[in-house]
């Protein structure tokens, strides 16, 4: 396993090495018959010379272009194809030296991440030469399908269709796209027949195609009397889409019958002056409707994506839409994921704002660079503008702030060749095609971003991380993660987080015995970000104490487990902070209408800032995830000795809620007081405040009680069942925590149709109650919650079969107060 132990390092020849693939093929057809035969890569990873039988096709530099090559006159009945790879590697080296005019920074990543250098001279996923959550794995290869297309008069390439919504009419319609490649010499006339049965829309158009590559866009205007369910995220409503048939039916005689799916949705990204505050709004409307976006940041699932299988996709996304998440950031620095990805994000109602894959770099704008790049993105748009869940293209990651902020260094005096390249590349090629090719969806430079206000300023603005525009990235480890004062109340927070490693379970399957503590070799080859380790240690130190056992494993388990803790409190504090902040304007910053958390998933087995580790497993960050995005939730802050309530609600419409507080002490079980207020209107779609009430004056109430003694719990009850996730706010450290005892927890185990119950029993208070059941594959309804009475059943949700006696046998549980 190229992941095992030390192997990213101990494997590195192979990607410094150059390697051909080859193989002797019979044309399953009479070649004859055929005016054109094309070989056709989907993917090619990434420098190569292709060649059939000894004749040079061409060649490829470009990971996340297709290549079509015209084998007509070179295709026999037997056949000889070859693809010669050469390493990425000294490829990108041999870019940047003779890029001389001027460096093109950075020359390499930091050491600690072990990975290899010039990833911006080769249009390749640019963390397979490293980041700082994974391994530099710079793979060659044909990464996506071959095949050989052999047709006669005239032959589809793309295909798609997008929806727009008539105002003037009151109509929906859409816009379908064809690219062609036409054979014969003369024009082909024919017949296009649009047909969507359950919209009673049925249109035929005349057409006629020119020789050569060319293409033909349709209108097709849909049936008044109609009604269209239009497409919603997540949350939010259906995922309704209409199955259509296309038809052409062209004189040459050979018919070509299109089935897809049209779905109707408008998306507008909303920046325009808010009262009360300098700046501008930075909002999506969806549908005409705004909707705050909730969810977190994608990178590649696998450093060989030949292992991210259609299965590892579906887990991954069902597990973001099952914590009611309701977008992901594809981001810029992996690939373009493969059609099953955005047809699953269509499927669950996940919108997907797709970065353009460069990240954290400066890049080249010399001709075969810019022409690789236009075909590059004129490619990836078409492949995949049909698809609602896409609701933005981004030019890239962080590049307008590398430039604003001087990342590499820059003297003054030069700064402005950068800024050239940057609108050259960005702008006058990306967004230019992007336009031309797809006006269906909004288009940003870059992330983070002033947005408008940016484009004011030339496209890099002075401070790209302004709270009053566009999107902000967040990160800081040495403050405080519990103190919501230092976050940045931001129109639009697209990442931030904070690391932990993954489970003992996860890090075994890589690790052998010497690996297992926070300070071995293994522990700190696998961290790539610079004093990882240290920091997730030190914002532990802020509220918990840490484990003092002489017990090495169990010490390493306490460690992985209190990560997992701090890193779901950590960015649990942070996007409430973000939620509670979407209706209001302080000193003219708020409005926040969008938190993605830095993120999704990870690469490999590694301390990252992912809250679904490399296999799917939910670490708590997740089970966090699924209350803090809830559609309905209640959330407390405390200001100058202040407590605020606010009713956070996704919901359409207002609601007539009980706000219910319980506070307990720390030493029973018993609820010390209760406070049910009723009447409580959450209205739709925003964060309103519901309750305000001093620290001291809940504390006399609440008789005996101290800060250092007692917790309060809190959520929101309305009719018909409904109910928010119970909340909770720590009035101190846990380290303080004053009458903890250790708890009797005790699990057994039962089946109940496809699932299991844990029937959970304690005998006093519990904070962050854990359960593991190991490497069995499946997720709890609930885990890592403060469990505050007798008993609590919790479901198990397999993704394989397994059995009451496998999860009794692997089942661990947690809770704070083990950690010794």
């Amino acid at each position: 396993d190229p992941y095992y132990r030390f192997n990213d390092v101990m494997y590195r020849w192979i990607s410094l090495d150059n390697w051909t693939y080859s193989r002797t093929f019979k044309t399953p057809f009479d070649v004859r018959k055929w005016q054109k035969v094309n070989l056709v890569f989907e993917g090619v990873d990434t420098v190569a010379q292709i060649l059939i039988n000894n004749i040079t096709l061409g060649r490829t530099d470009n990971m996340f272009n297709r290549y079509s090559f015209d084998i007509t006159s070179a295709i026999k009945e037997v056949n000889f194809v070859e693809v010669r790879f050469i390493s990425a590697i000294s490829y990108a080296a041999e870019q940047s030296r003779c890029h001389k005019a001027y460096s093109i920074p950075p020359a390499c990543p930091p050491p600690v991440q072990k990975g290899e250098c010039h990833a911006n001279f080769i249009r390749k996923e640019q963390c397979s030469f490293s980041w700082d959550w994974g391994p530099s794995f710079p793979t060659q290869g044909i990464w996506k399908d071959v095949r050989i297309e052999a047709y006669n008069h005239y032959h589809l390439i793309y295909f798609s269709l997008t929806s727009f919504f008539v105002k003037s009419a009151q109509q929906w319609s859409l816009e379908i796209e064809s690219v062609f490649d036409v054979v014969s010499s003369e024009p082909i006339a024919g017949l296009v027949t649009v047909n969507i049965p359950k919209l009673q829309t049925q249109q035929t158009f005349s057409v006629k195609l020119q020789p050569g590559e060319g293409s033909i866009v349709l209108l097709v205007n849909i049936n008044k009397s109609s009604t269209v369910e239009a497409w919603w995220p997540n949350g939010h409503g259906k995922q309704t889409g209409y199955n259509m048939t296309t038809t052409f039916i062209m004189e040459a005689g050979h018919q070509i019958e299109k089935f897809s799916k049209a779905y109707f949705r408008t998306v507008e990204l909303v920046q325009e002056p808010i009262p009360g505050s300098p700046g501008l709004s930075f909002y999506f409307n969806i549908n005409g409707r705004p909707i705050f976006i909730k969810g977190s940041n994608w990178i590649p699932a696998d450093s060989f994506q030949d292992r991210v299988t259609y299965d590892t996709l579906w887990l991954l996304l069902k597990s973001a839409a099952d914590a009611n998440m309701n977008a992901l950031r594809v981001w810029g620095g992996g690939v373009y994921e493969q059609d099953e990805f955005y047809d699953i994000c269509d499927e669950l109602g996940i919108m997907i704002w797709q970065d353009f894959m460069f990240a954290c770099a400066l890049y080249p704008t010399d001709q075969n660079y810019l022409e690789s790049v236009r075909a590059e993105i004129s490619h990836q748009v078409r492949r995949l503008k049909s698809h609602p869940s896409i609701i933005l293209w981004s030019g890239n990651n962080e590049n307008e702030a590398a430039i604003a902020n001087n990342w590499f260094s820059i003297p003054y005096a030069d700064r402005e060749v950068y800024i050239k390249d940057y609108v050259m590349l960005y702008v006058k090629n990306i967004r230019e095609i992007v336009l031309a090719e797809d006006r269906s969806r909004p288009f940003i430079a870059s992330s983070p971003t002033n947005g408008l206000e940016s484009v004011k300023e030339g496209w890099v603005s002075q401070n790209p991380y302004d709270t009053r525009y566009g999107d902000t990235h967040f990160y800081d480890y040495s403050s405080d993660c519990w103190n919501w004062t230092v976050y940045p109340k931001t129109r639009f927070a697209s990442e931030y987080g904070f690391q932990s490693w993954p489970s003992f379970s996860t890090i075994k399957k890589v690790s052998s015995t010497e690996d297992w503590s926070y300070t071995s070799n293994f522990s700190l080859h696998r961290q790539h970000h610079e004093n990882g380790n240290d920091q997730m240690f030190q914002q532990i130190g802020h509220h918990f104490k840490l484990p003092q056992t002489t017990d090495p494993i169990k010490k390493f388990k306490d460690m992985i487990y209190l990560t997992q803790v701090m890193q779901a409190q950590c960015i649990k504090t942070e996007t409430e902070f973000y939620r509670f902040s979407q209706s209001e304007i302080i000193k003219g910053e708020g409005h926040t209408m969008g938190a993605l958390y830095w993120q999704l998933n990870d690469i490999w087995q590694a301390p990252s800032w992912a809250s679904l580790e490399y296999g799917g497993k939910w670490k708590l960050l997740h089970y966090f995830a699924q209350n803090f995005f809830a559609p309905l939730l209640p959330v407390a802050y405390e200001d100058k000795g202040v407590l605020y309530i606010y009713g956070v609600s996704d919901f359409h419409v207002d609601h007539k809620l009980t706000l219910r507080v319980v506070v307990y002490a720390w030493s029973s079980l018993e609820p010390v007081c209760t406070l049910a207020k009723d009447g409580v209107t959450v209205k739709a779609q925003s964060a309103v405040p519901i309750h305000k009430e001093s620290i001291n004056y809940l504390l006399e109430r609440c008789r005996n009680c101290t800060r250092k003694s007692c917790v309060i719990t809190f959520c929101l009850v309305g009719e018909g069942g409904l109910q928010s996730p119970t909340n909770h706010h720590f009035l101190s450290s846990l380290k303080d925590a004053v009458g903890l005892q250790k708890s009797q927890l005790s699990a057994s185990v039962s089946q109940q149709d496809d699932v299991y119950i844990f029937t959970l029993q304690t005998t006093a208070i519990a904070p962050f109650v854990s359960l593991d059941v190991g490497s069995i594959k499946g997720r709890f309804s609930d885990n890592g919650f403060l469990m505050t009475e007798k008993k609590k059943l919790v479901v198990f949700y397999p993704w394989e079969p397994t059995s009451v006696e496998e999860l009794e046998k692997s089942l661990t549980l947690t809770s704070l107060v083990d950690v010794v």
